[in-house]
């Protein structure tokens, strides 16, 4: 007798992947974020690949592993996948002296963050079925 399975909290044509833990402050992480946010995940990975900054190595990672959950748990189709969020959290902040002069000391904060990706299904069929009424009225 264990606990019960814990609810899904996403849709069902979402998936999500998290990155903890990570060696980096929350701001500089978050600027990496942004970056792929809202993007389709092809355009995403091409973008991580080619960025010059040393955290972007980790949160491709975390996307490719956002993108297998997706295709094999959840049976979604990899090429309509988009980023739907990518957030960052602060983890804990390691905290550390460093000697300064007349006989002073001077403190050290070594942060870490949490990065969390959710990709989801863009239901392209969907979007065609919406727009299709509104070309009908403006024809009309």
């Amino acid at each position: 007798m264990g606990k019960s399975a814990k609810p899904r909290t996403l849709k069902d044509n979402e998936a999500k992947a998290v990155a903890r833990m990570l060696r980096v402050s929350p701001q500089k992480l978050g600027l990496v974020a942004g970056l792929i946010r809202g993007k389709k995940v092809g355009g995403a990975l091409a973008d991580l690949q080619f960025s010059r900054k040393r955290i972007a190595r980790d949160v491709k990672k975390c996307l490719e592993s956002a993108i297998a959950n997706a295709e094999n748990n959840h049976d979604l189709d990899v090429d309509d996948l988009v980023v739907a969020e990518a957030h960052v959290g602060k983890a804990f902040v390691m905290k550390r002296w460093m000697p300064r002069g007349r006989g002073k000391s001077g403190r050290i904060f070594s942060t870490f963050s949490n990065l969390t990706i959710v990709v989801r299904e863009a239901a392209q069929k969907e979007a065609a079925k919406k727009s299709a009424p509104k070309q009908a009225e403006g024809a009309a």
